[in-house]
């Protein structure tokens, strides 16, 4: 029986490196609320999707005023963040079934592809998967990381310099069986947990990474935002 899948977004910060006092999930990219930009894509790629998504409780009013003004008709489940992702992510998984593929995804990250979505969770539900570039992967796909190599020199003022050609710079959505992941999440925290990729290997989960997307960036500062604008019109 195929599984069902659903989508965590994880908006439950604050977003205080972008200054100001609305949230960077809220503030508008080409006239549309982030988090909206982000599950649309999600919703339009995958339709059978079930939504959750986690912010923090006192936006849960601002963000259903949003929806209703912005005509953003998603089905969502409303879960409230925790003290940190890890606990965020953890609250989500708690409204989804053993026996589903899970994804986990940034809430201000709203330029990843739809093309891009439709493989990578084709790649983890098929018996034969492929990388979102067409290569092969071994059967029995358990997590599913989009990475990016890193390409730029890097220094360590704690020791040697790394090896750069080992290097990946995760993204999401990070895609998993759900009974893998929820697993993972009975771990105690650890402050290493950055994203959900470092929660699975904690318990031994297998990952496989798949090239990602150099559009799919992450709104983290101020910086960031005329970025996307510009990465959104040559969208």
């Amino acid at each position: 029986m195929e599984r069902k899948k659903y989508l965590i977004v994880v908006a439950g910060g604050r977003g205080t490196r972008m200054g100001g006092d609305v949230p960077k999930q809220f503030l508008l990219l080409g006239g549309i609320p982030i988090l909206q930009r982000t599950i649309a894509a999600f919703v339009e790629a995958v339709p059978e999707l079930e939504v959750i998504t986690v912010l923090p409780r006192d936006q849960f009013a601002v963000w259903k005023e949003l929806c209703v003004q912005y005509s953003f008709n998603v089905p969502q489940k409303l879960v409230a963040g925790g003290i940190s992702r890890f606990h965020s992510v953890k609250n989500g998984l708690a409204k989804v079934p053993a026996g589903a593929i899970v994804a986990v995804h940034d809430g201000v990250r709203p330029l990843v592809g739809k093309d891009f979505l439709r493989r990578l969770f084709a790649s983890i539900a098929e018996g034969n998967p492929v990388t979102p570039d067409g290569r092969p992967l071994e059967r029995g796909v358990r997590a599913l990381i989009p990475a990016l190599k890193v390409t730029d020199t890097l220094h360590s003022t704690a020791g040697p310099d790394p090896d750069r050609s080992t290097l990946l710079a995760a993204q999401t959505p990070q895609i998993f069986l759900s009974e893998d992941l929820k697993a993972a999440y009975d771990l105690p925290y650890d402050v290493r947990f950055t994203d959900d990729a470092s929660v699975a290997a904690a318990k031994k989960i297998p990952l496989t990474f798949a090239e990602g997307e150099r559009i799919n960036i992450k709104i983290t500062t101020p910086e960031d935002l005329p970025l996307a604008e510009h990465l959104l019109l040559l969208g």
